[in-house]
Formats: structure tokens, C-alpha cells, sequence
């Protein structure tokens, strides 16, 4: 065990291997960052690149753009208030508020930090408990994975503010979005009208990016259309990253649940950084003493985003060392990257290549590493974002939104979804419609009907999902997070409701 340790060792600090990791993190930094360039894009890219490396070199290349692709979202979410990939969709709800008061670099340190424990958290639980999680994971079956997607689909009424059937009725027309297209079994279109724009369905990334991205520059140009020299984030408060880093710590409860719900959601094949980024910010809302100050820039929320979606990077490699089953799109990638290089992934994975798995557990350390240095050193270049005014980083971000939808699938017809998209979600924002509830529903729609339809072709008896064991465990907390979202609202109204009331009575004397 320790030849195989210092076997892998040798190989990941050898000075090429680190040059090519730092590369990595860079550019999975940036293209997280980019709108609509996910994670996955940046990994396939790198692919090609990795055939004439070493396997474990080339793997752990590909795990740096990996964990700087789960931080990189961050610096759009926080800065523009767009998230740069699915799985910081929660980061937004809070970096965003805060970093509007004048504490950018504030929040962009706290989603820092907060990665980097979080991804440390879940490469430790990786080495530790690979064997038993994966084999919990893989025991699960569609009713479990569909009790799960309705347990994750209850966070809208967490999402809603005060107006529940509004976030309801977002929440409903984003799984309505998700079934427009083909059929996720049968591949037969539904709800396209036979027309040739909506026939390959609404992709998910031009609906993030229309929802969120296009939504949110329109309606900074209509607040502040008589400011066009305005930046779009005031004046920057002076902060320093290592006090921020001793507040991620003085939050431990919050770091450490939020990091082992992203490790379990990852070790959740076909789960995702989107879910337990979601979740995580979720728990630690209904854990708060103050759950009002949620959505208004509360640190909490952002170290819980950051540090849940992080850890599904860990979280992920567990079912793939330990069974050979990828966790995620990614997972899938570096599994083929492995088997290019005749290696299977599998059980016998650490008893045959002990070093090869042992070098990528000290592989994901050096990447959260590196990753950490690469954004604390070039923060202050991020943060001149804040000194651009919007004439000219609307039509910049817009570009860059344009570029990103139409790289997805090469498609124009998508760019005309993205511009209608767009402005039904700035429709929808000008009517006091929640638009996170939307892209939750699109985001957990197809998952959620491919496992129902899964669990009645298995077995026609819908008891069933109460019967088994752990799917009526997940069913029970989906009912008891709805009674408890219900009841934090009524009780949120209820304690606003003496300030307005004396309000009203002060200026009616």
C-alpha cells in the first residue's frame, strides 16, 4: 500500500505533470466562468490532449479542469448574477445580494474557500469510505432514485419567498419545459407542434442561460437605463481572503453537511453537482436561526452552495474506482480516458493499479491546491469586473451568452429559443415570479420521468414506492419538507406582518 501511495505520489509531483495540472485548473476556471460552457465541455476538450500522456498524468489533468470547473461557476454567479454552469444555479441567490451591498470579494472568497474544503471534505470520504457508499449507490433502485428527485423537487417551496403559488406555478412550467421535445424512452416528440424550432426539445443550458442570464442583463438595463456609466456592482469594500477563510471554519456544521450531501449526491449515479448544489443550500436555509436573511446575501448560503457542489467532484470518483459505474457525465469521460489506455475501471481497479488510485486521490488534493492559488492570486483581476460599466459588459456577457448556446449544439434555432426564453423569463421577473423554482423543474423533470416510467415497466404496483424501504424514507421527508417550507413561510409572514401593520399606523397619524 505505501510503494503503491509513493508510486502515485512520484508520478503526479513530477514537474511536468503539476505544469500541465496548473494549465488545467486555469482553463476549467475560465470556462466555468463562461455561461453556458459547462464542465463537461471543458473535460471533452481536454480528452484529445490527454491520448499521449502517461494514464495517470493525462487522468490528472483532466481532474484539475475538473475541481477548477466546479469553482469557476462561482465568479459569474457572484459578479453577474448568472450562473456559469448548472451546478451554481444557489450560488447566485446569495454571492449575487452580496456582492451587489459592495462585498464582491467578500463573496467570491467565501465561494473559494468554501470549494476548496468542500472538494479536501469529499477526497477524504473518497480514500475512507469508497467501498461501503458505492455499494449503497449502486443497490438503488428507480423508485429510489425517483423518491429522491421528488425529495429534491419539495426545495421549491423553500425557493418561493413569501408567494408560494407563485413559485409553484414557476416550478410547474419548468417541468413543462422539460417535456417538450422527445420522449426520454421512446425517443417520440411530444408537444412541439410540428414545428422544426421546438422538435429537438428546449436544451437545458439555453434555458439556464435565457432564464437567468438574459433575464438578468434586461433588467439591468431597465433599472438603470438613465445610468449607462453605472457599474454594475458598487463601490468594492475592502476585505482580506484569510479573514474570510477563518469565517468558512467558525461555520463548521455548515461546511461539513454541506459537503456530505455533495458527496452522497454524487456517489448517486446520474445525480449531479446541479442537485446537491441545490440541496446543500436547501439544509442549511432550514437550519438557520435566520432563514429571512437567506436571498439577501447571507455567507451560509453561499459556503453551503459552493462546498455541496465541490464535493460531488469526490462524491462521483467513489462508484467509478469502486464499481466502474460513472457518477456523472465527467466520471464517464475520465473513465474512457483510462480505458484508452487499456485500463479497466472497476473493483479490481485498486488491487491491479494500486498507484494509478492512489495518484488520483492525490491528484484531486494538488488540483483543489491549485485551484485555490489560481483564484485567490488572480481575485483582484476578477473584481475589476465590478469597475466596468454596463454599457459595455451587457453586450460583452450577451456575446459570450450567444456564443456559449450556440457551441452546445451548433444549432442557430437555438439562439431564436434563447432570445424568447429570455424574454419570458424577464416577463416573468417583472412579475414577482421566482425563476429558480423554473429551472429546478427543468432540471429534475427528465430525471424524475425516466425513473417513474423505469420503477411501473419494472413493476405496475405504484405501492411500491412506499414499500421499499428507502424510497418511502425519501417520500416521507419530501412530505415533511413541504409541511416545514409551509410552515417557515406562514411563520416568516407572520412576523413581518406587526412591522407593516405599525408602519401603516404611523402614517396614518
Amino acid at each position: 500500500m505505501l510503494d503503491a501511495f509513493l508510486a502515485g505520489a512520484h508520478q503526479v509531483f513530477a514537474f511536468d505533470t503539476l505544469t500541465y495540472m496548473l494549465i488545467g485548473s486555469v482553463a476549467g476556471i475560465i470556462a466555468a466562468a463562461i455561461p453556458g460552457f459547462t464542465v463537461t465541455m471543458a473535460i471533452i476538450l481536454t480528452l484529445p490532449l490527454t491520448f499521449a500522456m502517461e494514464p495517470l498524468q493525462g487522468v490528472s489533468v483532466m481532474l484539475s479542469v475538473y475541481v477548477g470547473g466546479y469553482t469557476g461557476g462561482l465568479i459569474s454567479a457572484a459578479l453577474l448574477g448568472i450562473p456559469g454552469t448548472p451546478s451554481s444555479v444557489a450560488t447566485t441567490f446569495d454571492a449575487f445580494p452580496m456582492a451587489r451591498k459592495g462585498e464582491p470579494g467578500r463573496a467570491l472568497s467565501l465561494g473559494i474557500w468554501a470549494s476548496f474544503f468542500g472538494t479536501v471534505i469529499s477526497t477524504i470520504v473518497l480514500i475512507v469510505a469508497a467501498p461501503p457508499l458505492a455499494l449503497i449507490a449502486v443497490k438503488l433502485g428507480p423508485w429510489e432514485y425517483f423518491a429522491l428527485i421528488v425529495f429534491a423537487l419539495t426545495i421549491v417551496a423553500s425557493l418561493v419567498g413569501n408567494s408560494l403559488i407563485r413559485g409553484l406555478i414557476a416550478g410547474v412550467i419548468g417541468l413543462g419545459i422539460a417535456t417538450i421535445g422527445p420522449d426520454p424512452m421512446m425517443g417520440k416528440s411530444r408537444l412541439t407542434f410540428d414545428t422544426d424550432l421546438l422538435m429537438p426539445g428546449l436544451p437545458f443550458l439555453v434555458v439556464l442561460i435565457g432564464i437567468f442570464a438574459i433575464s438578468q442583463l434586461l433588467s439591468e438595463v431597465e433599472i438603470h437605463g438613465k445610468k449607462a456609466n453605472q457599474a454594475l456592482i458598487p463601490d468594492v469594500i475592502d476585505f482580506k481572503t484569510w479573514k474570510v477563510m477563518r469565517e468558512v471554519l467558525m461555520a463548521p456544521v455548515n461546511l461539513v453537511r454541506s459537503s456530505m450531501i455533495g458527496v452522497l449526491i454524487g456517489a448517486l449515479p446520474g445525480a449531479g453537482g446541479s442537485i446537491a448544489n441545490l440541496l446543500a443550500y436547501d439544509q442549511a436555509k432550514r437550519s438557520s436561526k435566520n432563514p429571512e436573511k437567506f436571498g439577501e446575501g447571507c455567507a451560509d448560503g453561499v459556503v453551503a452552495s459552493e462546498a455541496g457542489n465541490s464535493a460531488t467532484a469526490g462524491g462521483g470518483l467513489i462508484p467509478m474506482i469502486a464499481l466502474g459505474i460513472p457518477g456523472s457525465a465527467v466520471d464517464a469521460i475520465l473513465m474512457a480516458s483510462l480505458m484508452v489506455h487499456g485500463i479497466s475501471v472497476g473493483p479490481r481497479l485498486i488491487m491491479d493499479h494500486a498507484d494509478l488510485a492512489y495518484g488520483m486521490f492525490i491528484a484531486m488534493i494538488v488540483s483543489s491546491l491549485m485551484m485555490l492559488v489560481v483564484c485567490v492570486a488572480s481575485m483582484r483581476l476578477f473584481l475589476r469586473v465590478t469597475d466596468i460599466p454596463k454599457q459595455f459588459i451587457v453586450p460583452t456577457v450577451i456575446i459570450c451568452c450567444v456564443i456559449g448556446a450556440f457551441a452546445l449544439n451548433n444549432r442557430v434555432t437555438d439562439l431564436y429559443l434563447l432570445g424568447m426564453i429570455g424574454l419570458a423569463g424577464y416577463g416573468l421577473k417583472s412579475l414577482d415570479y421566482p425563476l429558480a423554482p423554473l429551472v429546478l423543474g427543468v432540471i429534475l423533470g427528465p430525471i424524475a420521468e425516466t425513473n417513474l416510467r423505469r420503477a411501473l415497466m419494472s413493476d405496475p404496483d405504484w405501492t411500491t414506492f412506499f414499500t421499499r424501504p428507502i424510497s418511502a424514507v425519501l417520500l416521507a421527508a419530501a412530505l415533511l419538507s413541504v409541511i416545514f417550507s409551509v410552515r417557515s413561510i406562514l411563520k416568516m409572514r407572520k412576523k413581518n406582518r406587526p412591522a407593516t401593520d405599525e408602519q401603516d399606523g404611523d402614517q396614518a397619524s
